[in-house]
């Protein structure tokens, strides 16, 4: 009797570690690069790298991957936030956000990707906790 209970305390914590061991926190890392030139978008997964690779081979001057706006500060007359124009490239394993001009220090950057971003996972549609719309992942970095 106690080994057979032993064996199914076995296999719950075996079922338990595996249910634990999920990817939901393998969301892209965005940060400014080492000298703040650029914003660069790391940990991507395999699919999803593949996927932003093929869509910038197709139409790399239309794609709109990321997308940075200056966060207007407190004593700033105009309260619209301003969009950063630049280029994007895919390099190796990210993605990285080059300026036309240098970001400026003491100023906050939001920062809007959608790479990597799901409607919902199995789980999730069979609990009926779908999502009707894409919400972007943002960050805010300051320079």
């Amino acid at each position: 009797m106690f080994k057979c209970f032993f064996k199914y305390q076995v296999a719950i914590a075996v079922v338990l570690f595996a249910l634990s061991c999920s990817n939901t926190n393998n969301r892209p890392i965005i940060k400014f690069s080492r000298d703040s030139s650029s914003i660069i978008i790391k940990n991507i997964d395999e699919a999803n790298l593949l996927q932003v690779k093929n869509a910038y081979r197709a139409n790399a001057d239309t794609l709109n991957l990321v997308s940075v706006l200056i966060k207007p500060g407190d004593l700033d007359s105009i309260q619209d936030e301003l969009e950063v124009p630049g280029k994007v490239k895919v390099l190796g394993d990210s993605v990285v956000f080059n300026p036309d001009q240098p970001f400026l220090k003491g100023k906050e950057y939001l920062v809007e990707s959608y790479i990597g971003i799901k409607f919902a996972t199995v789980g999730d549609l069979i609990r009926g906790d779908g999502k009707q719309n894409l919400k972007a992942q943002q960050q805010t970095l300051k320079r």
